[in-house]
């Protein structure tokens, strides 16, 4: 017994002076603890961090938002940072790959993808809608056919009280003011459906100004981002202007009932935006990237897009290509609950599956980055 209580005392000594802490001295006859009982007093190592860098469409922010303050209560190894500068600089900067995932409300062009040195894939993540927002005080319930809506973007309607926009308004009283324009200087995903809208309802419009993240509209003034959209709006009475609808929702502005297809008026509701992609849903092309604005279908709202995220399918950091997967998996499974709460509409669940698909070819260094599931 003496030897060991020297023993101890030299094992105390030579800790000390190596700077680690002292144990205390277990007392007489105590057997010494197993391997097994000191790795459970250790105390338990930091997580490391995995730093994950998204860029792009302002249409989802919102809901990227959120999803990524609850998904690091899930993992909290995963920190997500997405900054909101306009589906245009998204794709600049995935295609740089100076961000680890992109987004995009509009798919990229297959010049686009010409561009990027590897393959790009097309990962939806929700449906929204863009709404035509207008500020005209004590006005609620404006319809609009296509036909005017694009007549006022062309700047050939110009004031309210136009006998085009009455047509459909006789319950309204609506004011001579003079209408004022507002549009996205920004190269936008929200542009991109918007024109894409309004190229395919009007031949003189696709040939005239066509559809693109960034085209020169007739009249009017720009404004960055839909944030930027929504605060001219707010602030310039006779204003009308296109804007996702949780922008809308959240700034309290009014927007206007669209006639869809089928020739009813449709207010933006996510009931509405479902079934304009459901109506698609099973002719989506390999890829995924379609446009379904002016789906078919009586429920349907016109401008209606699905929002993209967009991943190289070849990885070239194993852990962060892995957090990145499981985080777009959970995305489009779980996180699409925190959607409508948010004026964001799930996908449908024939899409859902085309996804996984897509998630599953995910790979790193030859492996896959997803376990079966």
């Amino acid at each position: 017994m003496k030897n060991t209580r020297n023993l101890l005392v030299f094992m105390t000594l030579a800790l000390g002076c190596s700077g680690a802490p002292t144990p205390a001295e277990p007392a007489e006859g105590t057997p010494a603890p197993s391997p097994k009982e000191m790795a459970a007093a250790a105390p338990p190592e930091a997580p490391s961090n995995i730093a994950i860098e998204g860029a792009g469409a302002t249409f989802p922010f919102p809901l990227y938002s959120k999803w990524v303050a609850e998904y690091q209560k899930i993992d909290p190894r995963v920190r997500i940072n997405y900054q909101s500068i306009g589906s245009g600089g998204g794709v600049r900067q995935i295609t740089e790959r100076t961000v680890d995932f992109g987004a995009s409300d509009a798919p990229m062009s297959d010049e686009e993808l010409q561009k990027p040195k590897g393959k790009l894939l097309h990962i939806p993540t929700t449906l929204g809608a863009v709404v035509v927002s207008y500020n005209l005080p004590g006005i609620v319930g404006l319809k609009l056919s296509p036909a005017v809506i694009v007549s006022i973007f062309s700047g050939d309607i110009k004031t309210w009280n136009d006998r085009k926009i009455k047509a459909d308004n006789a319950d309204l009283k609506l004011p001579a003011d003079p209408i004022a324009v507002t549009y996205r200087s920004d190269g936008s995903g929200t542009t991109a459906v918007f024109t894409q809208y309004l190229s395919k309802i009007s031949p003189a419009w696709n040939e005239k100004v066509g559809a693109g993240k960034s085209v020169k509209f007739p009249v009017g003034l720009g404004a960055k981002g839909n944030e930027g959209v929504a605060g001219q709006l707010k602030t310039t009475p006779g204003s009308i202007g296109y804007i996702e609808l949780a922008y809308a929702k959240q700034t309290g502005l009014a927007y206007a009932s669209v006639k869809n297809q089928a020739g009813k008026f449709v207010e933006p509701a996510l009931e509405g935006i479902t079934a304009a992609a459901s109506s698609v849903a099973n002719n989506m092309p390999d890829d995924l990237r379609m446009s379904i604005v002016d789906a078919p279908g009586d429920a349907a709202y016109p401008i209606s897009a699905f929002t993209y995220v967009l991943v190289y399918d070849v990885q070239t950091d194993a852990t962060k290509g892995k957090a990145l997967a499981e985080f777009l998996w959970w995305a489009v499974h779980e996180g699409q609950a925190q959607g409508p709460a948010l004026n964001y509409a799930t996908l449908p669940p024939e899409l859902v599956a085309r996804v996984e698909q897509k998630l599953h070819s995910l790979t790193a260094g030859g492996q896959p980055l997803l376990s079966a599931k």
